[in-house]
């Protein structure tokens, strides 16, 4: 598709949109028809149009022709399905091996979640200074990390030769192994990436437990131990299905990890890489291979669902609430403060391997002889005849940066205006409109790689290898995030703001960029940080997708890491952290806290 047939395409769907409202559709309501129309049209071609090629293109034969036959052939394979490592065997298929370490996962990604949650929201952290600090510092973390650091970490620690392998070898004389590559160190590392999401809902949730409800049971004289397992540990089922479900989810879908640590163990997440990159080019076993992921991503969503069932979970009334919260039974308490203490210390120990490993010779050997030349191999500059990036890092790490400043504000603006819409106003589909909005959550990275790659790889719309097919992959990837936050934050927003502006004869349009956008501020900072720090540490998706002309930062690292370049890695990934660390710093300094309804002048207290 050309640039000006993607114009023509845009102003016939806007006209198409104003014709629809000025015969009665969206309440005759022009502004919220186009924002509707094109935003379903946007999902449609960039989300529903490729999974749905992907579908397609699993039944396809080499030709291009129909073949279900070939279909199912591709589907019921034993390198698929068998279960023989659990009769003994050696290998299990790659769809039961990703179960397996999806479950666990997610399973103790919850329990620990859980576990840390207790400690800095009611346990004994709370009373050492600073611990339930260190605790939420944790949590932020991932947000400015590549996915696979503590791959990488783990190696420099516990490899062949590790730091910890080598000291245990040469004090203690245990022989060095090969442990960490396959199951146990793939479940390590996704445990500690993943945990520190769990322990958001969860301590959220935690945070939202009514303490009368609590304090009713203790008047029955309930002991602390039955008041947790009868009152707090059922109200915080919803929060525990959904930890579960992304830990669940994200190690389907995660890629990093596996590439670095995985080993003989195969995962889809791989499987489906190296159907597409590899020697054996075979797009048609990779989009069967998607279909399984989807299939067991949309399968957890129904699960969770059924589980939760229609029972009601809430705890915050109108009523004001001024209880204490119920302490934690002793032995529980002092177990979740020192699991807590050994998480902290675990993965400290992770961020100072990064830390230190891109400014000494080589950490993964013990050579720590203080060394930039890793840095000066990625980022080094020549002054000599003016400023020139001579490191072999500057081309993927601008590319980056300019991918993701493309991508946060598209992915802002539409994820706002849709959440606008399904909130503020009633039209016909509207409950379809919202689905289609969120859908993409549900599928993983790594299957919207491989159906951009099937349904935008020939005409009519051919986008491989450029630019332009990164961001949209970053927009409409994180574009739920924007529809969720922007929902948040309007159902704070009394409604009758917007029918006063209406009441003073002002179009939606207006009200919307006079009224409603400058009410969502911090919605809008939040998708753009999401959306931004999201898209420079990104790689299931972008995998597929980068190439030497737009190669970007993660999928530069995992390059160096296949060659063995550890320490460049390293370096690299000690360059992200920080960048983006001061990109969250610099926004916070701008935007401040939020002021609604404080105006500065004398101290109402003493009259000063």
């Amino acid at each position: 598709m050309t640039a000006l047939g993607a114009v023509l395409l845009a102003a016939l769907l806007v006209w198409g949109a104003r014709a629809s409202a000025r015969r009665g559709a969206f309440r005759g309501d022009a502004t919220v028809a186009t924002i509707v129309v094109v935003i379903a049209a946007l999902l449609a071609l960039f989300i529903f149009y490729p999974v749905g090629r992907a579908l397609v293109a699993a039944a396809l034969d080499e030709h291009g022709a129909l073949a279900p036959g070939l279909a199912a052939e591709r589907l019921f394979t034993s390198d698929i399905w068998s279960l023989a490592c659990l009769g003994g065997g050696t290998r299990c298929g790659v769809a039961v091996n990703s179960l397996i370490l999806a479950t666990m996962v997610g399973v103790l990604t919850t329990v620990l979640g859980l576990v840390l949650a207790l400690a800095a929201q009611r346990g004994a952290l709370t009373r050492l200074p600073g611990g339930a600090g260190m605790v939420r510092l944790m949590t932020v973390l991932p947000l400015v990390t590549p996915p696979f650091v503590i791959a990488l970490a783990l190696i420099v620690l516990f490899g062949r030769t590790g730091l910890v392998t080598t000291f245990l070898n040469e004090t203690f004389g245990l022989p060095r192994t090969r442990w960490l590559y396959g199951l146990a160190g793939v479940t390590l590392a996704q445990v500690l990436a993943f945990t520190p999401i769990a322990f958001m809902l969860l301590q959220g949730a935690l945070a939202a437990v009514s303490p009368s409800l609590e304090e009713a049971a203790q008047t029955l004289r309930a002991s602390r131990l039955r008041v947790f397992r009868s009152v707090t540990l059922p109200l915080l089922r919803p929060a525990l299905a959904n930890a579960f479900l992304l830990g669940f989810v994200e190690s389907l879908a995660d890629f990093a990890n596996p590439v670095v640590l995985a080993g003989n163990f195969e995962v889809l997440s791989i499987k489906i890489f190296f159907a597409i990159a590899g020697a054996q080019h075979d797009p048609g076993r990779a989009a069967i291979l998607a279909c399984v992921l989807l299939a067991f991503t949309l399968v957890a969503f129904w699960l969770q669902q059924r589980w939760l069932g229609r029972a009601s979970y809430v705890t915050v009334g109108g009523k004001g609430d001024g209880g204490v919260a119920a302490a934690l039974p002793t032995g529980l308490g002092r177990t979740c403060a020192g699991v807590a203490l050994v998480w902290i210390g675990f993965t400290l120990a992770c961020y100072a391997v990064i830390a230190v490993g891109g400014f000494v010779r080589d950490i993964g050997r013990g050579e720590m002889t203080l060394s930039l030349s890793h840095l000066a191999a990625g980022f080094g500059i020549d002054t000599d005849n003016g400023l020139r990036f001579t490191g072999s890092a500057w081309d993927s790490f601008f590319t980056t940066i300019k991918v993701a400043a493309l991508a946060a504000p598209l992915t802002a603006v539409i994820g706002l205006l849709a959440a606008y819409v399904i909130t503020r106003h009633r039209f016909a589909g509207r409950r379809a409109f919202e689905f289609m909005t969120l859908v993409s959550f549900a599928v993983p990275g790594t299957v919207i790689g491989v159906a951009y790659i099937v349904a935008f790889n020939a005409p009519p719309i051919e986008l491989t290898g450029g630019l332009l097919i990164l961001v949209l992959c970053f927009v409409f990837r994180n574009m739920p995030v924007g529809v969720r936050a922007g929902v948040a934050a309007l159902a704070q927003i009394d409604g009758t703001l917007d029918e006063a502006s209406a009441t003073l004869r002002a179009s939606t349009a207006r009200t919307l960029r006079r009224v409603v956008l400058p009410l969502l501020k911090p919605a809008i900072i939040t998708t753009l940080v999401f959306s931004f720090t999201h898209a420079m540490t990104a790689v299931s998706a972008v995998i597929f997708l980068a190439t030497a002309k737009h190669n970007l930062a993660t999928v530069y690292i995992i390059g160096r890491v296949e060659a063995g370049e550890y320490s460049l890695a390293i370096a690299y990934s000690g360059v992200l952290i920080l960048f983006m660390g001061a990109v969250l710093w610099a926004v916070q300094k701008i935007t401040g806290g939020a002021k609604l309804g404080r105006r500065g002048g004398p101290n109402l207290v003493t009259g000063n």
